[in-house]
């Protein structure tokens, strides 16, 4: 796929190339334009010309035109090169993942690349031409800016959960289990806690936004300057934070994960023991019952000398088969037996055994004190406890021994090389063809009088974020927790770099240049739509279909809200 791309890439390249050629007017010495003379080429009727000026060609020799249907047309070639760009790096990125994991490769180099088609253009909408010129196309970068940000939460976003719903039981999405319909209640997706921190570093992602706004917000026309050098300082160190967080996430995850995991084998053994007890495993005053533990201990296959040692433990375990956790039990053995012998000699006497009983009852107990019953009966916080245990564990997204991982790469020399020249091959290509798009975004404003900002809103983000987009969604349709997970946290991570790496460039190019930071309105649409969806998402890990359609809602709400305050109440 990556080479049918790569030659359509080449031949259409080669074919702007063969028609880099502009018409020149004929003209009297009145500029008036009953006085032209048609060339041939240029159509005389004014919906099709904006000017009589010749349009300047960028780097001397690439396609340009004065009329709207011909910017149109560029617009819409550039925009697919752009998105073949976005695709070449994302293929890139996916095959260095496979040699190189994740860590630096999938905290830091991925959301950076990722970003790059949209870094690009905004990039080069401040650097071309005076300061004037500059000041008028850097709103073709905010319109991308905000444009991205809102289709990845709100169309982008919905759609997943469209796509990858399942049935809902006890507020949790059943994998592989599609059976209600377009059910608004009980259906929908589940994610990890993980996602959930994901959604919550992208609200507090916004930041920069705020700082940069407070001159507006204060009504003051002084300071401006300065506080778009501290949101650029704030911008620049979040970024460097996320991308931190990225690399340190996955042993973060881990240890989470090991806790979880042990915790659920107690809960799992005090449910056993429970139900082999021939009473209760506590005494009218709250204490373990010595007589009942005494007739559990003696019913486990003990040594001679009456202790309980790691092969009777290891049977314990094994016994009650924990397959729903991915367990390692040789980590679980020796973590129980850790809880259990506190005298060190690797056998746990009959003391210890209720010591141990004793200190995970109490746990048990304490763990969720709204379902605590008084008295000595032991039997539902025990059962609330291995619930939430197993909740927990579930909540933190195990992918262990998981049946979709991935097998090892035969080739990583030629893996590799391919990754690389995806990666410098998508990166060219954006770099080239990102102030091209630009200028033909900003000569089709002028040739209709419609407002950069809106056309790069809705437009360029097609071409940059579609390949991710789709990637997305084709991702959502495997209705698992697992894909789910992995895809939302997508989304939010996009979002993130596009509030501190995009931003940071945005930042830059406006403090270097000396341009006005005047997007006031396009900053508030950001700010409603990342700590709407921020808030809402880090709150909750299941979502029913009914959320999709608020998601909907806020785009056309979005575009409104920019309209109605630059052009109603004039803030820009």
């Amino acid at each position: 796929m990556a080479n049918n791309n790569s030659y359509l890439t080449l031949i259409t390249i080669l074919s702007l190339l063969a028609v880099a050629a502009a018409g020149r007017f004929i003209t009297t010495t009145s500029p008036s334009l009953s006085d032209v003379v048609n060339d041939g080429i240029h159509p005389l009727n004014p919906f099709y010309t904006s000017s009589l000026e010749e349009c300047e060609q960028t780097y001397g020799f690439m396609p340009c035109t004065t009329t709207a249907f011909g910017n149109v047309f560029l617009i819409i070639v550039y925009g697919y090169l752009m998105y073949l760009a976005a695709t070449y790096l994302s293929a890139g990125s996916e095959l260095l993942l496979q040699i190189l994991g994740p860590g630096l490769v999938g905290g830091l180099c991925l959301p950076a690349l990722g970003a790059l088609p949209d870094a690009m253009l905004i990039l080069v909408s401040g650097l071309s031409g005076s300061t004037e010129t500059a000041q008028d196309q850097v709103s073709v970068g905010m319109g991308l800016l905000a444009g991205s940000t809102v289709m990845l939460l709100t169309s982008i976003w919905g759609t997943c959960i469209v796509v990858g719903k399942c049935d809902l039981q006890n507020s949790v999405a059943q994998d592989n289990k599609d059976t209600k319909g377009f059910n608004l209640i009980g259906s929908g997706v589940s994610t990890d806690i993980w996602t959930s921190y994901s959604a919550m570093i992208m609200a507090v992602s916004v930041l920069p936004f705020i700082v940069v706004q407070f001159p507006q917000i204060l009504h003051s026309t002084s300071g401006r300057h300065a506080a778009v050098l501290v949101a650029l300082v704030l911008s620049v160190s979040l970024l460097i934070a996320y991308c931190l967080y990225q690399v340190y996430q996955p042993t973060l995850q881990k240890r989470h994960l090991d806790f979880a995991k042990h915790k659920h084998v107690r809960s799992r053994i005090l449910k056993y023991l429970k139900k082999r007890a021939l009473g209760r495993l506590v005494d009218s005053n709250g204490e373990p019952n010595r007589e009942v533990l005494l007739k559990l201990f003696n019913s486990i296959d003990v040594n001679q000398d009456g202790s309980l040692s790691v092969p009777e433990l290891r049977a314990l375990v094994v016994g009650m088969q924990l397959y729903e956790i991915n367990l390692n039990e040789d980590d679980a053995v020796t973590k129980v037996m850790k809880d259990f012998d506190t005298s060190e000699n690797n056998e746990v006497e009959f003391d210890e055994f209720v010591t141990g009983v004793g200190r995970w009852l109490d746990e048990a107990k304490g763990f969720k004190k709204a379902t605590s019953l008084a008295g000595p009966d032991s039997l539902k916080y025990v059962h609330d406890y291995y619930e939430e245990t197993k909740k927990e564990h579930d909540l933190l997204g195990d992918q262990t021994h998981d049946d979709e991982d991935e097998e090892g790469v035969d080739d990583p020399r030629t893996t590799t090389i391919k990754a690389v020249l995806l990666l410098v091959l998508g990166t060219v290509i954006a770099a080239v063809f990102a102030d091209p798009l630009v200028d033909a975004v900003d000569n089709f404003s002028t040739a209709t009088g419609i407002p950069s900002f809106f056309i790069s809103f809705i437009a360029l983000p097609l071409a940059t974020n579609s390949s991710e987009a789709v990637s997305a969604i084709i991702f959502a349709t495997r209705k698992k927790q697992r894909s789910a997970s992995l895809t939302f946290s997508e989304l939010y991570g996009a979002v993130t770099m596009n509030n501190v790496l995009c931003l940071s460039v945005f930042l830059a190019l406006v403090y270097v240049r000396g341009l006005t930071w005047d997007f006031s309105s396009e900053v508030l649409v950001i700010l409603i739509v990342c700590v709407v969806m921020g808030v809402f998402a880090s709150c909750r890990t299941t979502f029913p279909l009914w959320t999709s359609f608020l998601a909907f809602l806020l785009y056309p709400f979005s575009l409104a809200l920019v309209y109605v305050l630059d052009y109603g109440y004039g803030w820009s």
